[in-house]
């Protein structure tokens, strides 16, 4: 049976995520919802009194952090019931709702910024020296830094609100992708038909029937270029509530109101663009290599993923949870025992694909419950990377929270992406290390690659487009999906060159592939993320005193530093090109193993 075409109710209770250690129902969440929102009415006897002193502040403080914890559950809990059924008509319903009470939530929390303003730097540094309220330095310090863009608490109670209500745009775009979009079955090379699904396409451009591949792709690419002016006007609608937040505020930019945020220096940003420029030989190079053992006359887009050994190694669920725990051995006996648990006993994962689920993985939760997580596990390798990137995740929410008070266990995109990609470095170099199958390496190589090219390739290139596409807009240009499907398809011909097949249309909708691009100026992290996660990795493979012990500290830390800071008392510099030029090193490093496994 293909399990991407399973119905919801069909799934195995012991592989589907643990909804009911959240809320014992859906109706024990609706009336929790019920309750936090009359519970939001506290506040407002906080209003206008935070300056009494600092036991009024920690009061206030207390109630903010237990109302923000209850209401991201009832959020998260709608918002997973939504994601592994996209076409459950109530999830959908809740999710909305969700999403309403933390807009709400936001807003009637929105005086505690410009009455800490209000106080003044000094006297509340001198209320942040009692220990109660001393963990609470570093956000005074950040909200100081941040003083210009704070407003009015007026002000700050709309753009709260708001913040609910801008979730709409890619909750459209995800409503119509997930469950919506219904495309044409593949067909392999024996003239079979193959049902395509977000749950399946990963699956059937990993198979080695190019036939199947080719159908499987252009198939995708065409539902959604079926949709493209639909999906380009949604897009267009969040860039433009990107840079009304952005001027709301009086940042420059988009660009320089997302980075300022963690207060990360746009050098930063375009520092990675101009050394993945610098690097594209790398991909030239690889794609040659993959050309020539495929035996195929040019390169095509759906050969990116294609196996160059035909012998695809099974690796069950159990398998890959036993190897990522051997791959995190080096980062201490707790560590592996709460992940173990957290996959065989807890249910923080919900793993197989059904029909409806939503596309791609994720990791998603709260202080109060599990760090859990949404994928279509499909027992090869490349599901075993996705498993350990997305178990990254969890155990980063899972060391920020039991380390941090609530208003620190929000922790940037920026350091997210270390931590995910951290793990997958570890369990390829295990394996790399401590197989001597060589059809394995073969494909543990093709997987880092793959990997390498979603992060090291897609993910800038997508990031030269949302640049691009915001700076349009700002300069008052209008975006249409034909101008946006050029745009797409011209970037990508600089890493693709001369190897790699150009179908403009197809590949130039790749923008409305990933979801990401809701979220603004998400996509270049994870270009830095794994940057700094082989950097770090390398640290403890290598055996370097205080390297793991580093390591678990930036996980620990979770909001409480900006990224760059914490990231540095880890180990690496992302301030500098230099892990950027490493990590290409490394990439290319795969690409010379990988051509000599396949000419010996």
């Amino acid at each position: 049976m293909d399990l991407a075409m399973r119905e919801r109710k069909d799934a195995p209770k012991e592989f589907t995520w643990n909804a009911e250690s959240v809320f014992e129902s859906p109706q024990a969440w609706a009336d929790e919802l019920k309750s936090l929102v009359a519970d939001l009415g506290q506040l407002e006897q906080m209003q206008g009194h935070l300056a009494e002193g600092p036991s009024k502040l920690l009061e206030a403080i207390q109630l903010i952090e237990g109302l923000i914890l209850r209401a991201f559950s009832v959020y998260m809990y709608a918002g997973m019931s939504a994601a592994v059924d996209t076409e459950n008509q109530a999830a959908a319903e809740m999710q909305g709702q969700g999403e309403g009470l933390l807009g709400q939530t936001f807003g009637a929390v929105a005086f505690l910024d410009p009455e800490l303003l209000s106080i003044g730097q000094d006297t509340l540094n001198e209320w942040l020296k009692q220990p109660e309220l001393a963990p609470y330095q570093h956000y005074a310090d950040d909200l100081f830094r941040r003083q210009q863009h704070v407003r009015s608490m007026e002000i700050e109670q709309l753009l709260g609100t708001l913040a609910g209500l801008f979730l709409g745009t890619q909750n459209t775009a995800r409503a119509l992708v997930d469950a919506d979009l219904d495309f044409e079955p593949a067909v392999d090379s024996n003239g079979n038909q193959i049902p395509v699904s977000q749950g399946s396409i990963g699956g059937i451009l990993n198979s080695p029937d190019r036939e199947a591949r080719r159908t499987a792709w252009e198939s995708y690419a065409d539902k959604y270029l079926e949709f493209k002016n639909t999906l380009a006007a949604n897009l267009s609608s969040s860039i433009r509530q990107n840079i009304f937040q952005a001027r709301a505020r009086r940042h420059e930019s988009s660009l320089a109101a997302a980075l300022f945020e963690y207060n990360v220096p746009q050098e930063v940003f375009h520092n990675l663009i101009d050394t993945f420029r610098k690097h594209v030989d790398v991909w030239y190079r690889y794609f040659r290599v993959k050309q020539q053992a495929l035996g195929v006359e040019q390169m095509q887009p759906y050969d990116v993923w294609a196996p160059v050994n035909d012998q695809v190694p099974e690796v069950s669920f159990q398998q890959a949870v036993d190897w990522i725990c051997e791959g995190l051995q080096p980062m201490g006996d707790e560590y592996v025992s709460v992940m173990r648990k957290g996959c065989m006993e807890q249910r923080w994962i919900d793993v197989y694909p059904n029909r409806g689920k939503r596309q791609g993985a994720f990791s998603f939760g709260t202080p109060e419950n599990y760090p859990f997580i949404v994928m279509s596990y499909k027992d090869n390798v490349l599901s075993l990377s996705t498993l350990a990137h997305e178990l990254g995740h969890s155990m980063h929410s899972y060391l920020a929270w039991r380390n941090q008070p609530v208003i620190y266990g929000q922790y940037s995109i920026f350091a997210a992406e270390v931590a995910s990609n951290f793990h997958q470095a570890m369990v390829r170099a295990h394996l790399l290390a401590n197989t001597t199958d060589q059809t394995l390496k073969i494909h543990l190589i093709e997987e880092a690659m793959a990997n390498f090219y979603r992060y090291f390739l897609t993910m800038p290139t997508l990031a030269r487009f949302e640049l691009e596409t915001h700076q349009r807009v700002e300069r008052g240009e209008g975006l249409n999906a034909d101008g946006m499907n050029k745009l797409v398809a011209e970037l990508f011909q600089e890493p693709y060159g001369e190897v790699m097949a150009i179908d403009p249309a197809r590949v130039g909708i790749s923008w409305a592939q990933y979801l990401h691009m809701y979220q603004d100026y998400y996509v270049y992290q994870y270009a830095t993320g794994i940057a700094g996660a082989h950097a770090l990795s390398q640290r403890v493979l290598n055996g370097e005193q205080g390297a793991v012990e580093d390591y678990l500290g930036f996980l620990k830390v979770g909001g409480a530093e900006y990224p760059l800071v914490a990231l540095k008392r880890a180990g690496v510099d992302l301030t500098s090109p230099e892990p950027v030029e490493q990590t290409f090193q490394v990439m290319s490093g795969y690409v010379d193993q990988l051509e000599a496994m396949l000419s010996g």
